[in-house]
């Protein structure tokens, strides 16, 4: 008999009023028991007006930030509200599809994974991307792979679903998109069973809200260093 797993899906979102609906909308189709926990970093568009919308709807949480703190900031204010058996970053996008939840989703049941990442590189159909952000992405892969001597085509991919009782624990200390690496590095430093699968992305342009740029990636060098090489702190055990 196969488990049954909840999912909890954050979702960041700063300024997403034309898409925030959309990709709310796309969780909640997706057929696996789950919650949704949006935190909203301080937009001053109209997200706000739109979630509260769905104050209704008891599969979904808002929690609001005061001040705009950055991608991770948000992702750490929602940690101790995952009430789930496993969890995932959405992005408030449309780069990323929420139809690819269940790929991921059962590596955790028939393989007892422990972070499952969803590869945008890995050879399924995609939509063509930029030469910068494609090379980018592969040049910040490499750098990680070699510094926490995992074997990954897509460190900097959204999409890692993670066991909660490991992600509930982790200390979570970048404000910003160095998530990614952060993540990545003290998951490796566990030892944890992580599991690549393919999935669809479509990138968008920054005429269309792409918020990460050139310094992002620069950033994120010395966050691969730092937290591969530097950092001493106590992870949970597996």
């Amino acid at each position: 008999m196969q488990k049954t797993l909840k999912l909890s899906v954050i979702i960041p979102a700063y300024n997403e009023e034309s898409t925030l609906s959309d990709i709310i909308e796309r969780v909640l189709a997706v057929d696996l028991p789950k919650e949704i926990i949006v935190v909203n970093d301080c937009s001053t568009d109209k997200t706000r007006e739109i979630l509260d919308t769905y104050a209704a709807n008891d599969q979904i949480r808002v929690l609001h930030h005061k001040t705009n703190k950055g991608k991770g900031a948000a992702i750490r204010t929602a940690q101790e509200s995952v009430a789930g058996d496993l969890v995932i970053i959405q992005d408030a996008d449309l780069e990323y599809d929420p139809a690819e939840y269940p790929r991921l989703y059962k590596f955790f049941v028939e393989k007892d994974a422990h972070a499952v990442y969803g590869s945008r590189y890995s050879g399924n159909e995609i939509m063509v991307d930029s030469f910068a952000h494609y090379y980018g992405n592969k040049l910040l892969t490499f750098f990680s792979n070699l510094l926490s001597n995992l074997h990954l085509t897509d460190m900097e991919t959204c999409y890692k679903m993670i066991r909660a009782d490991i992600f509930k624990n982790l200390p979570i200390e970048c404000e910003c998109f160095g998530f990614e690496p952060e993540i990545t590095a003290k998951l490796a430093k566990m030892k944890a069973r992580i599991f690549e699968v393919p999935i669809y992305y479509e990138p968008r342009v920054y005429a269309e809200g792409k918020k990460i740029g050139w310094r992002d990636g620069f950033k994120a060098i010395w966050f691969i260093i730092r937290f591969n090489l530097l950092w001493k702190g106590t992870l949970p055990r597996i």
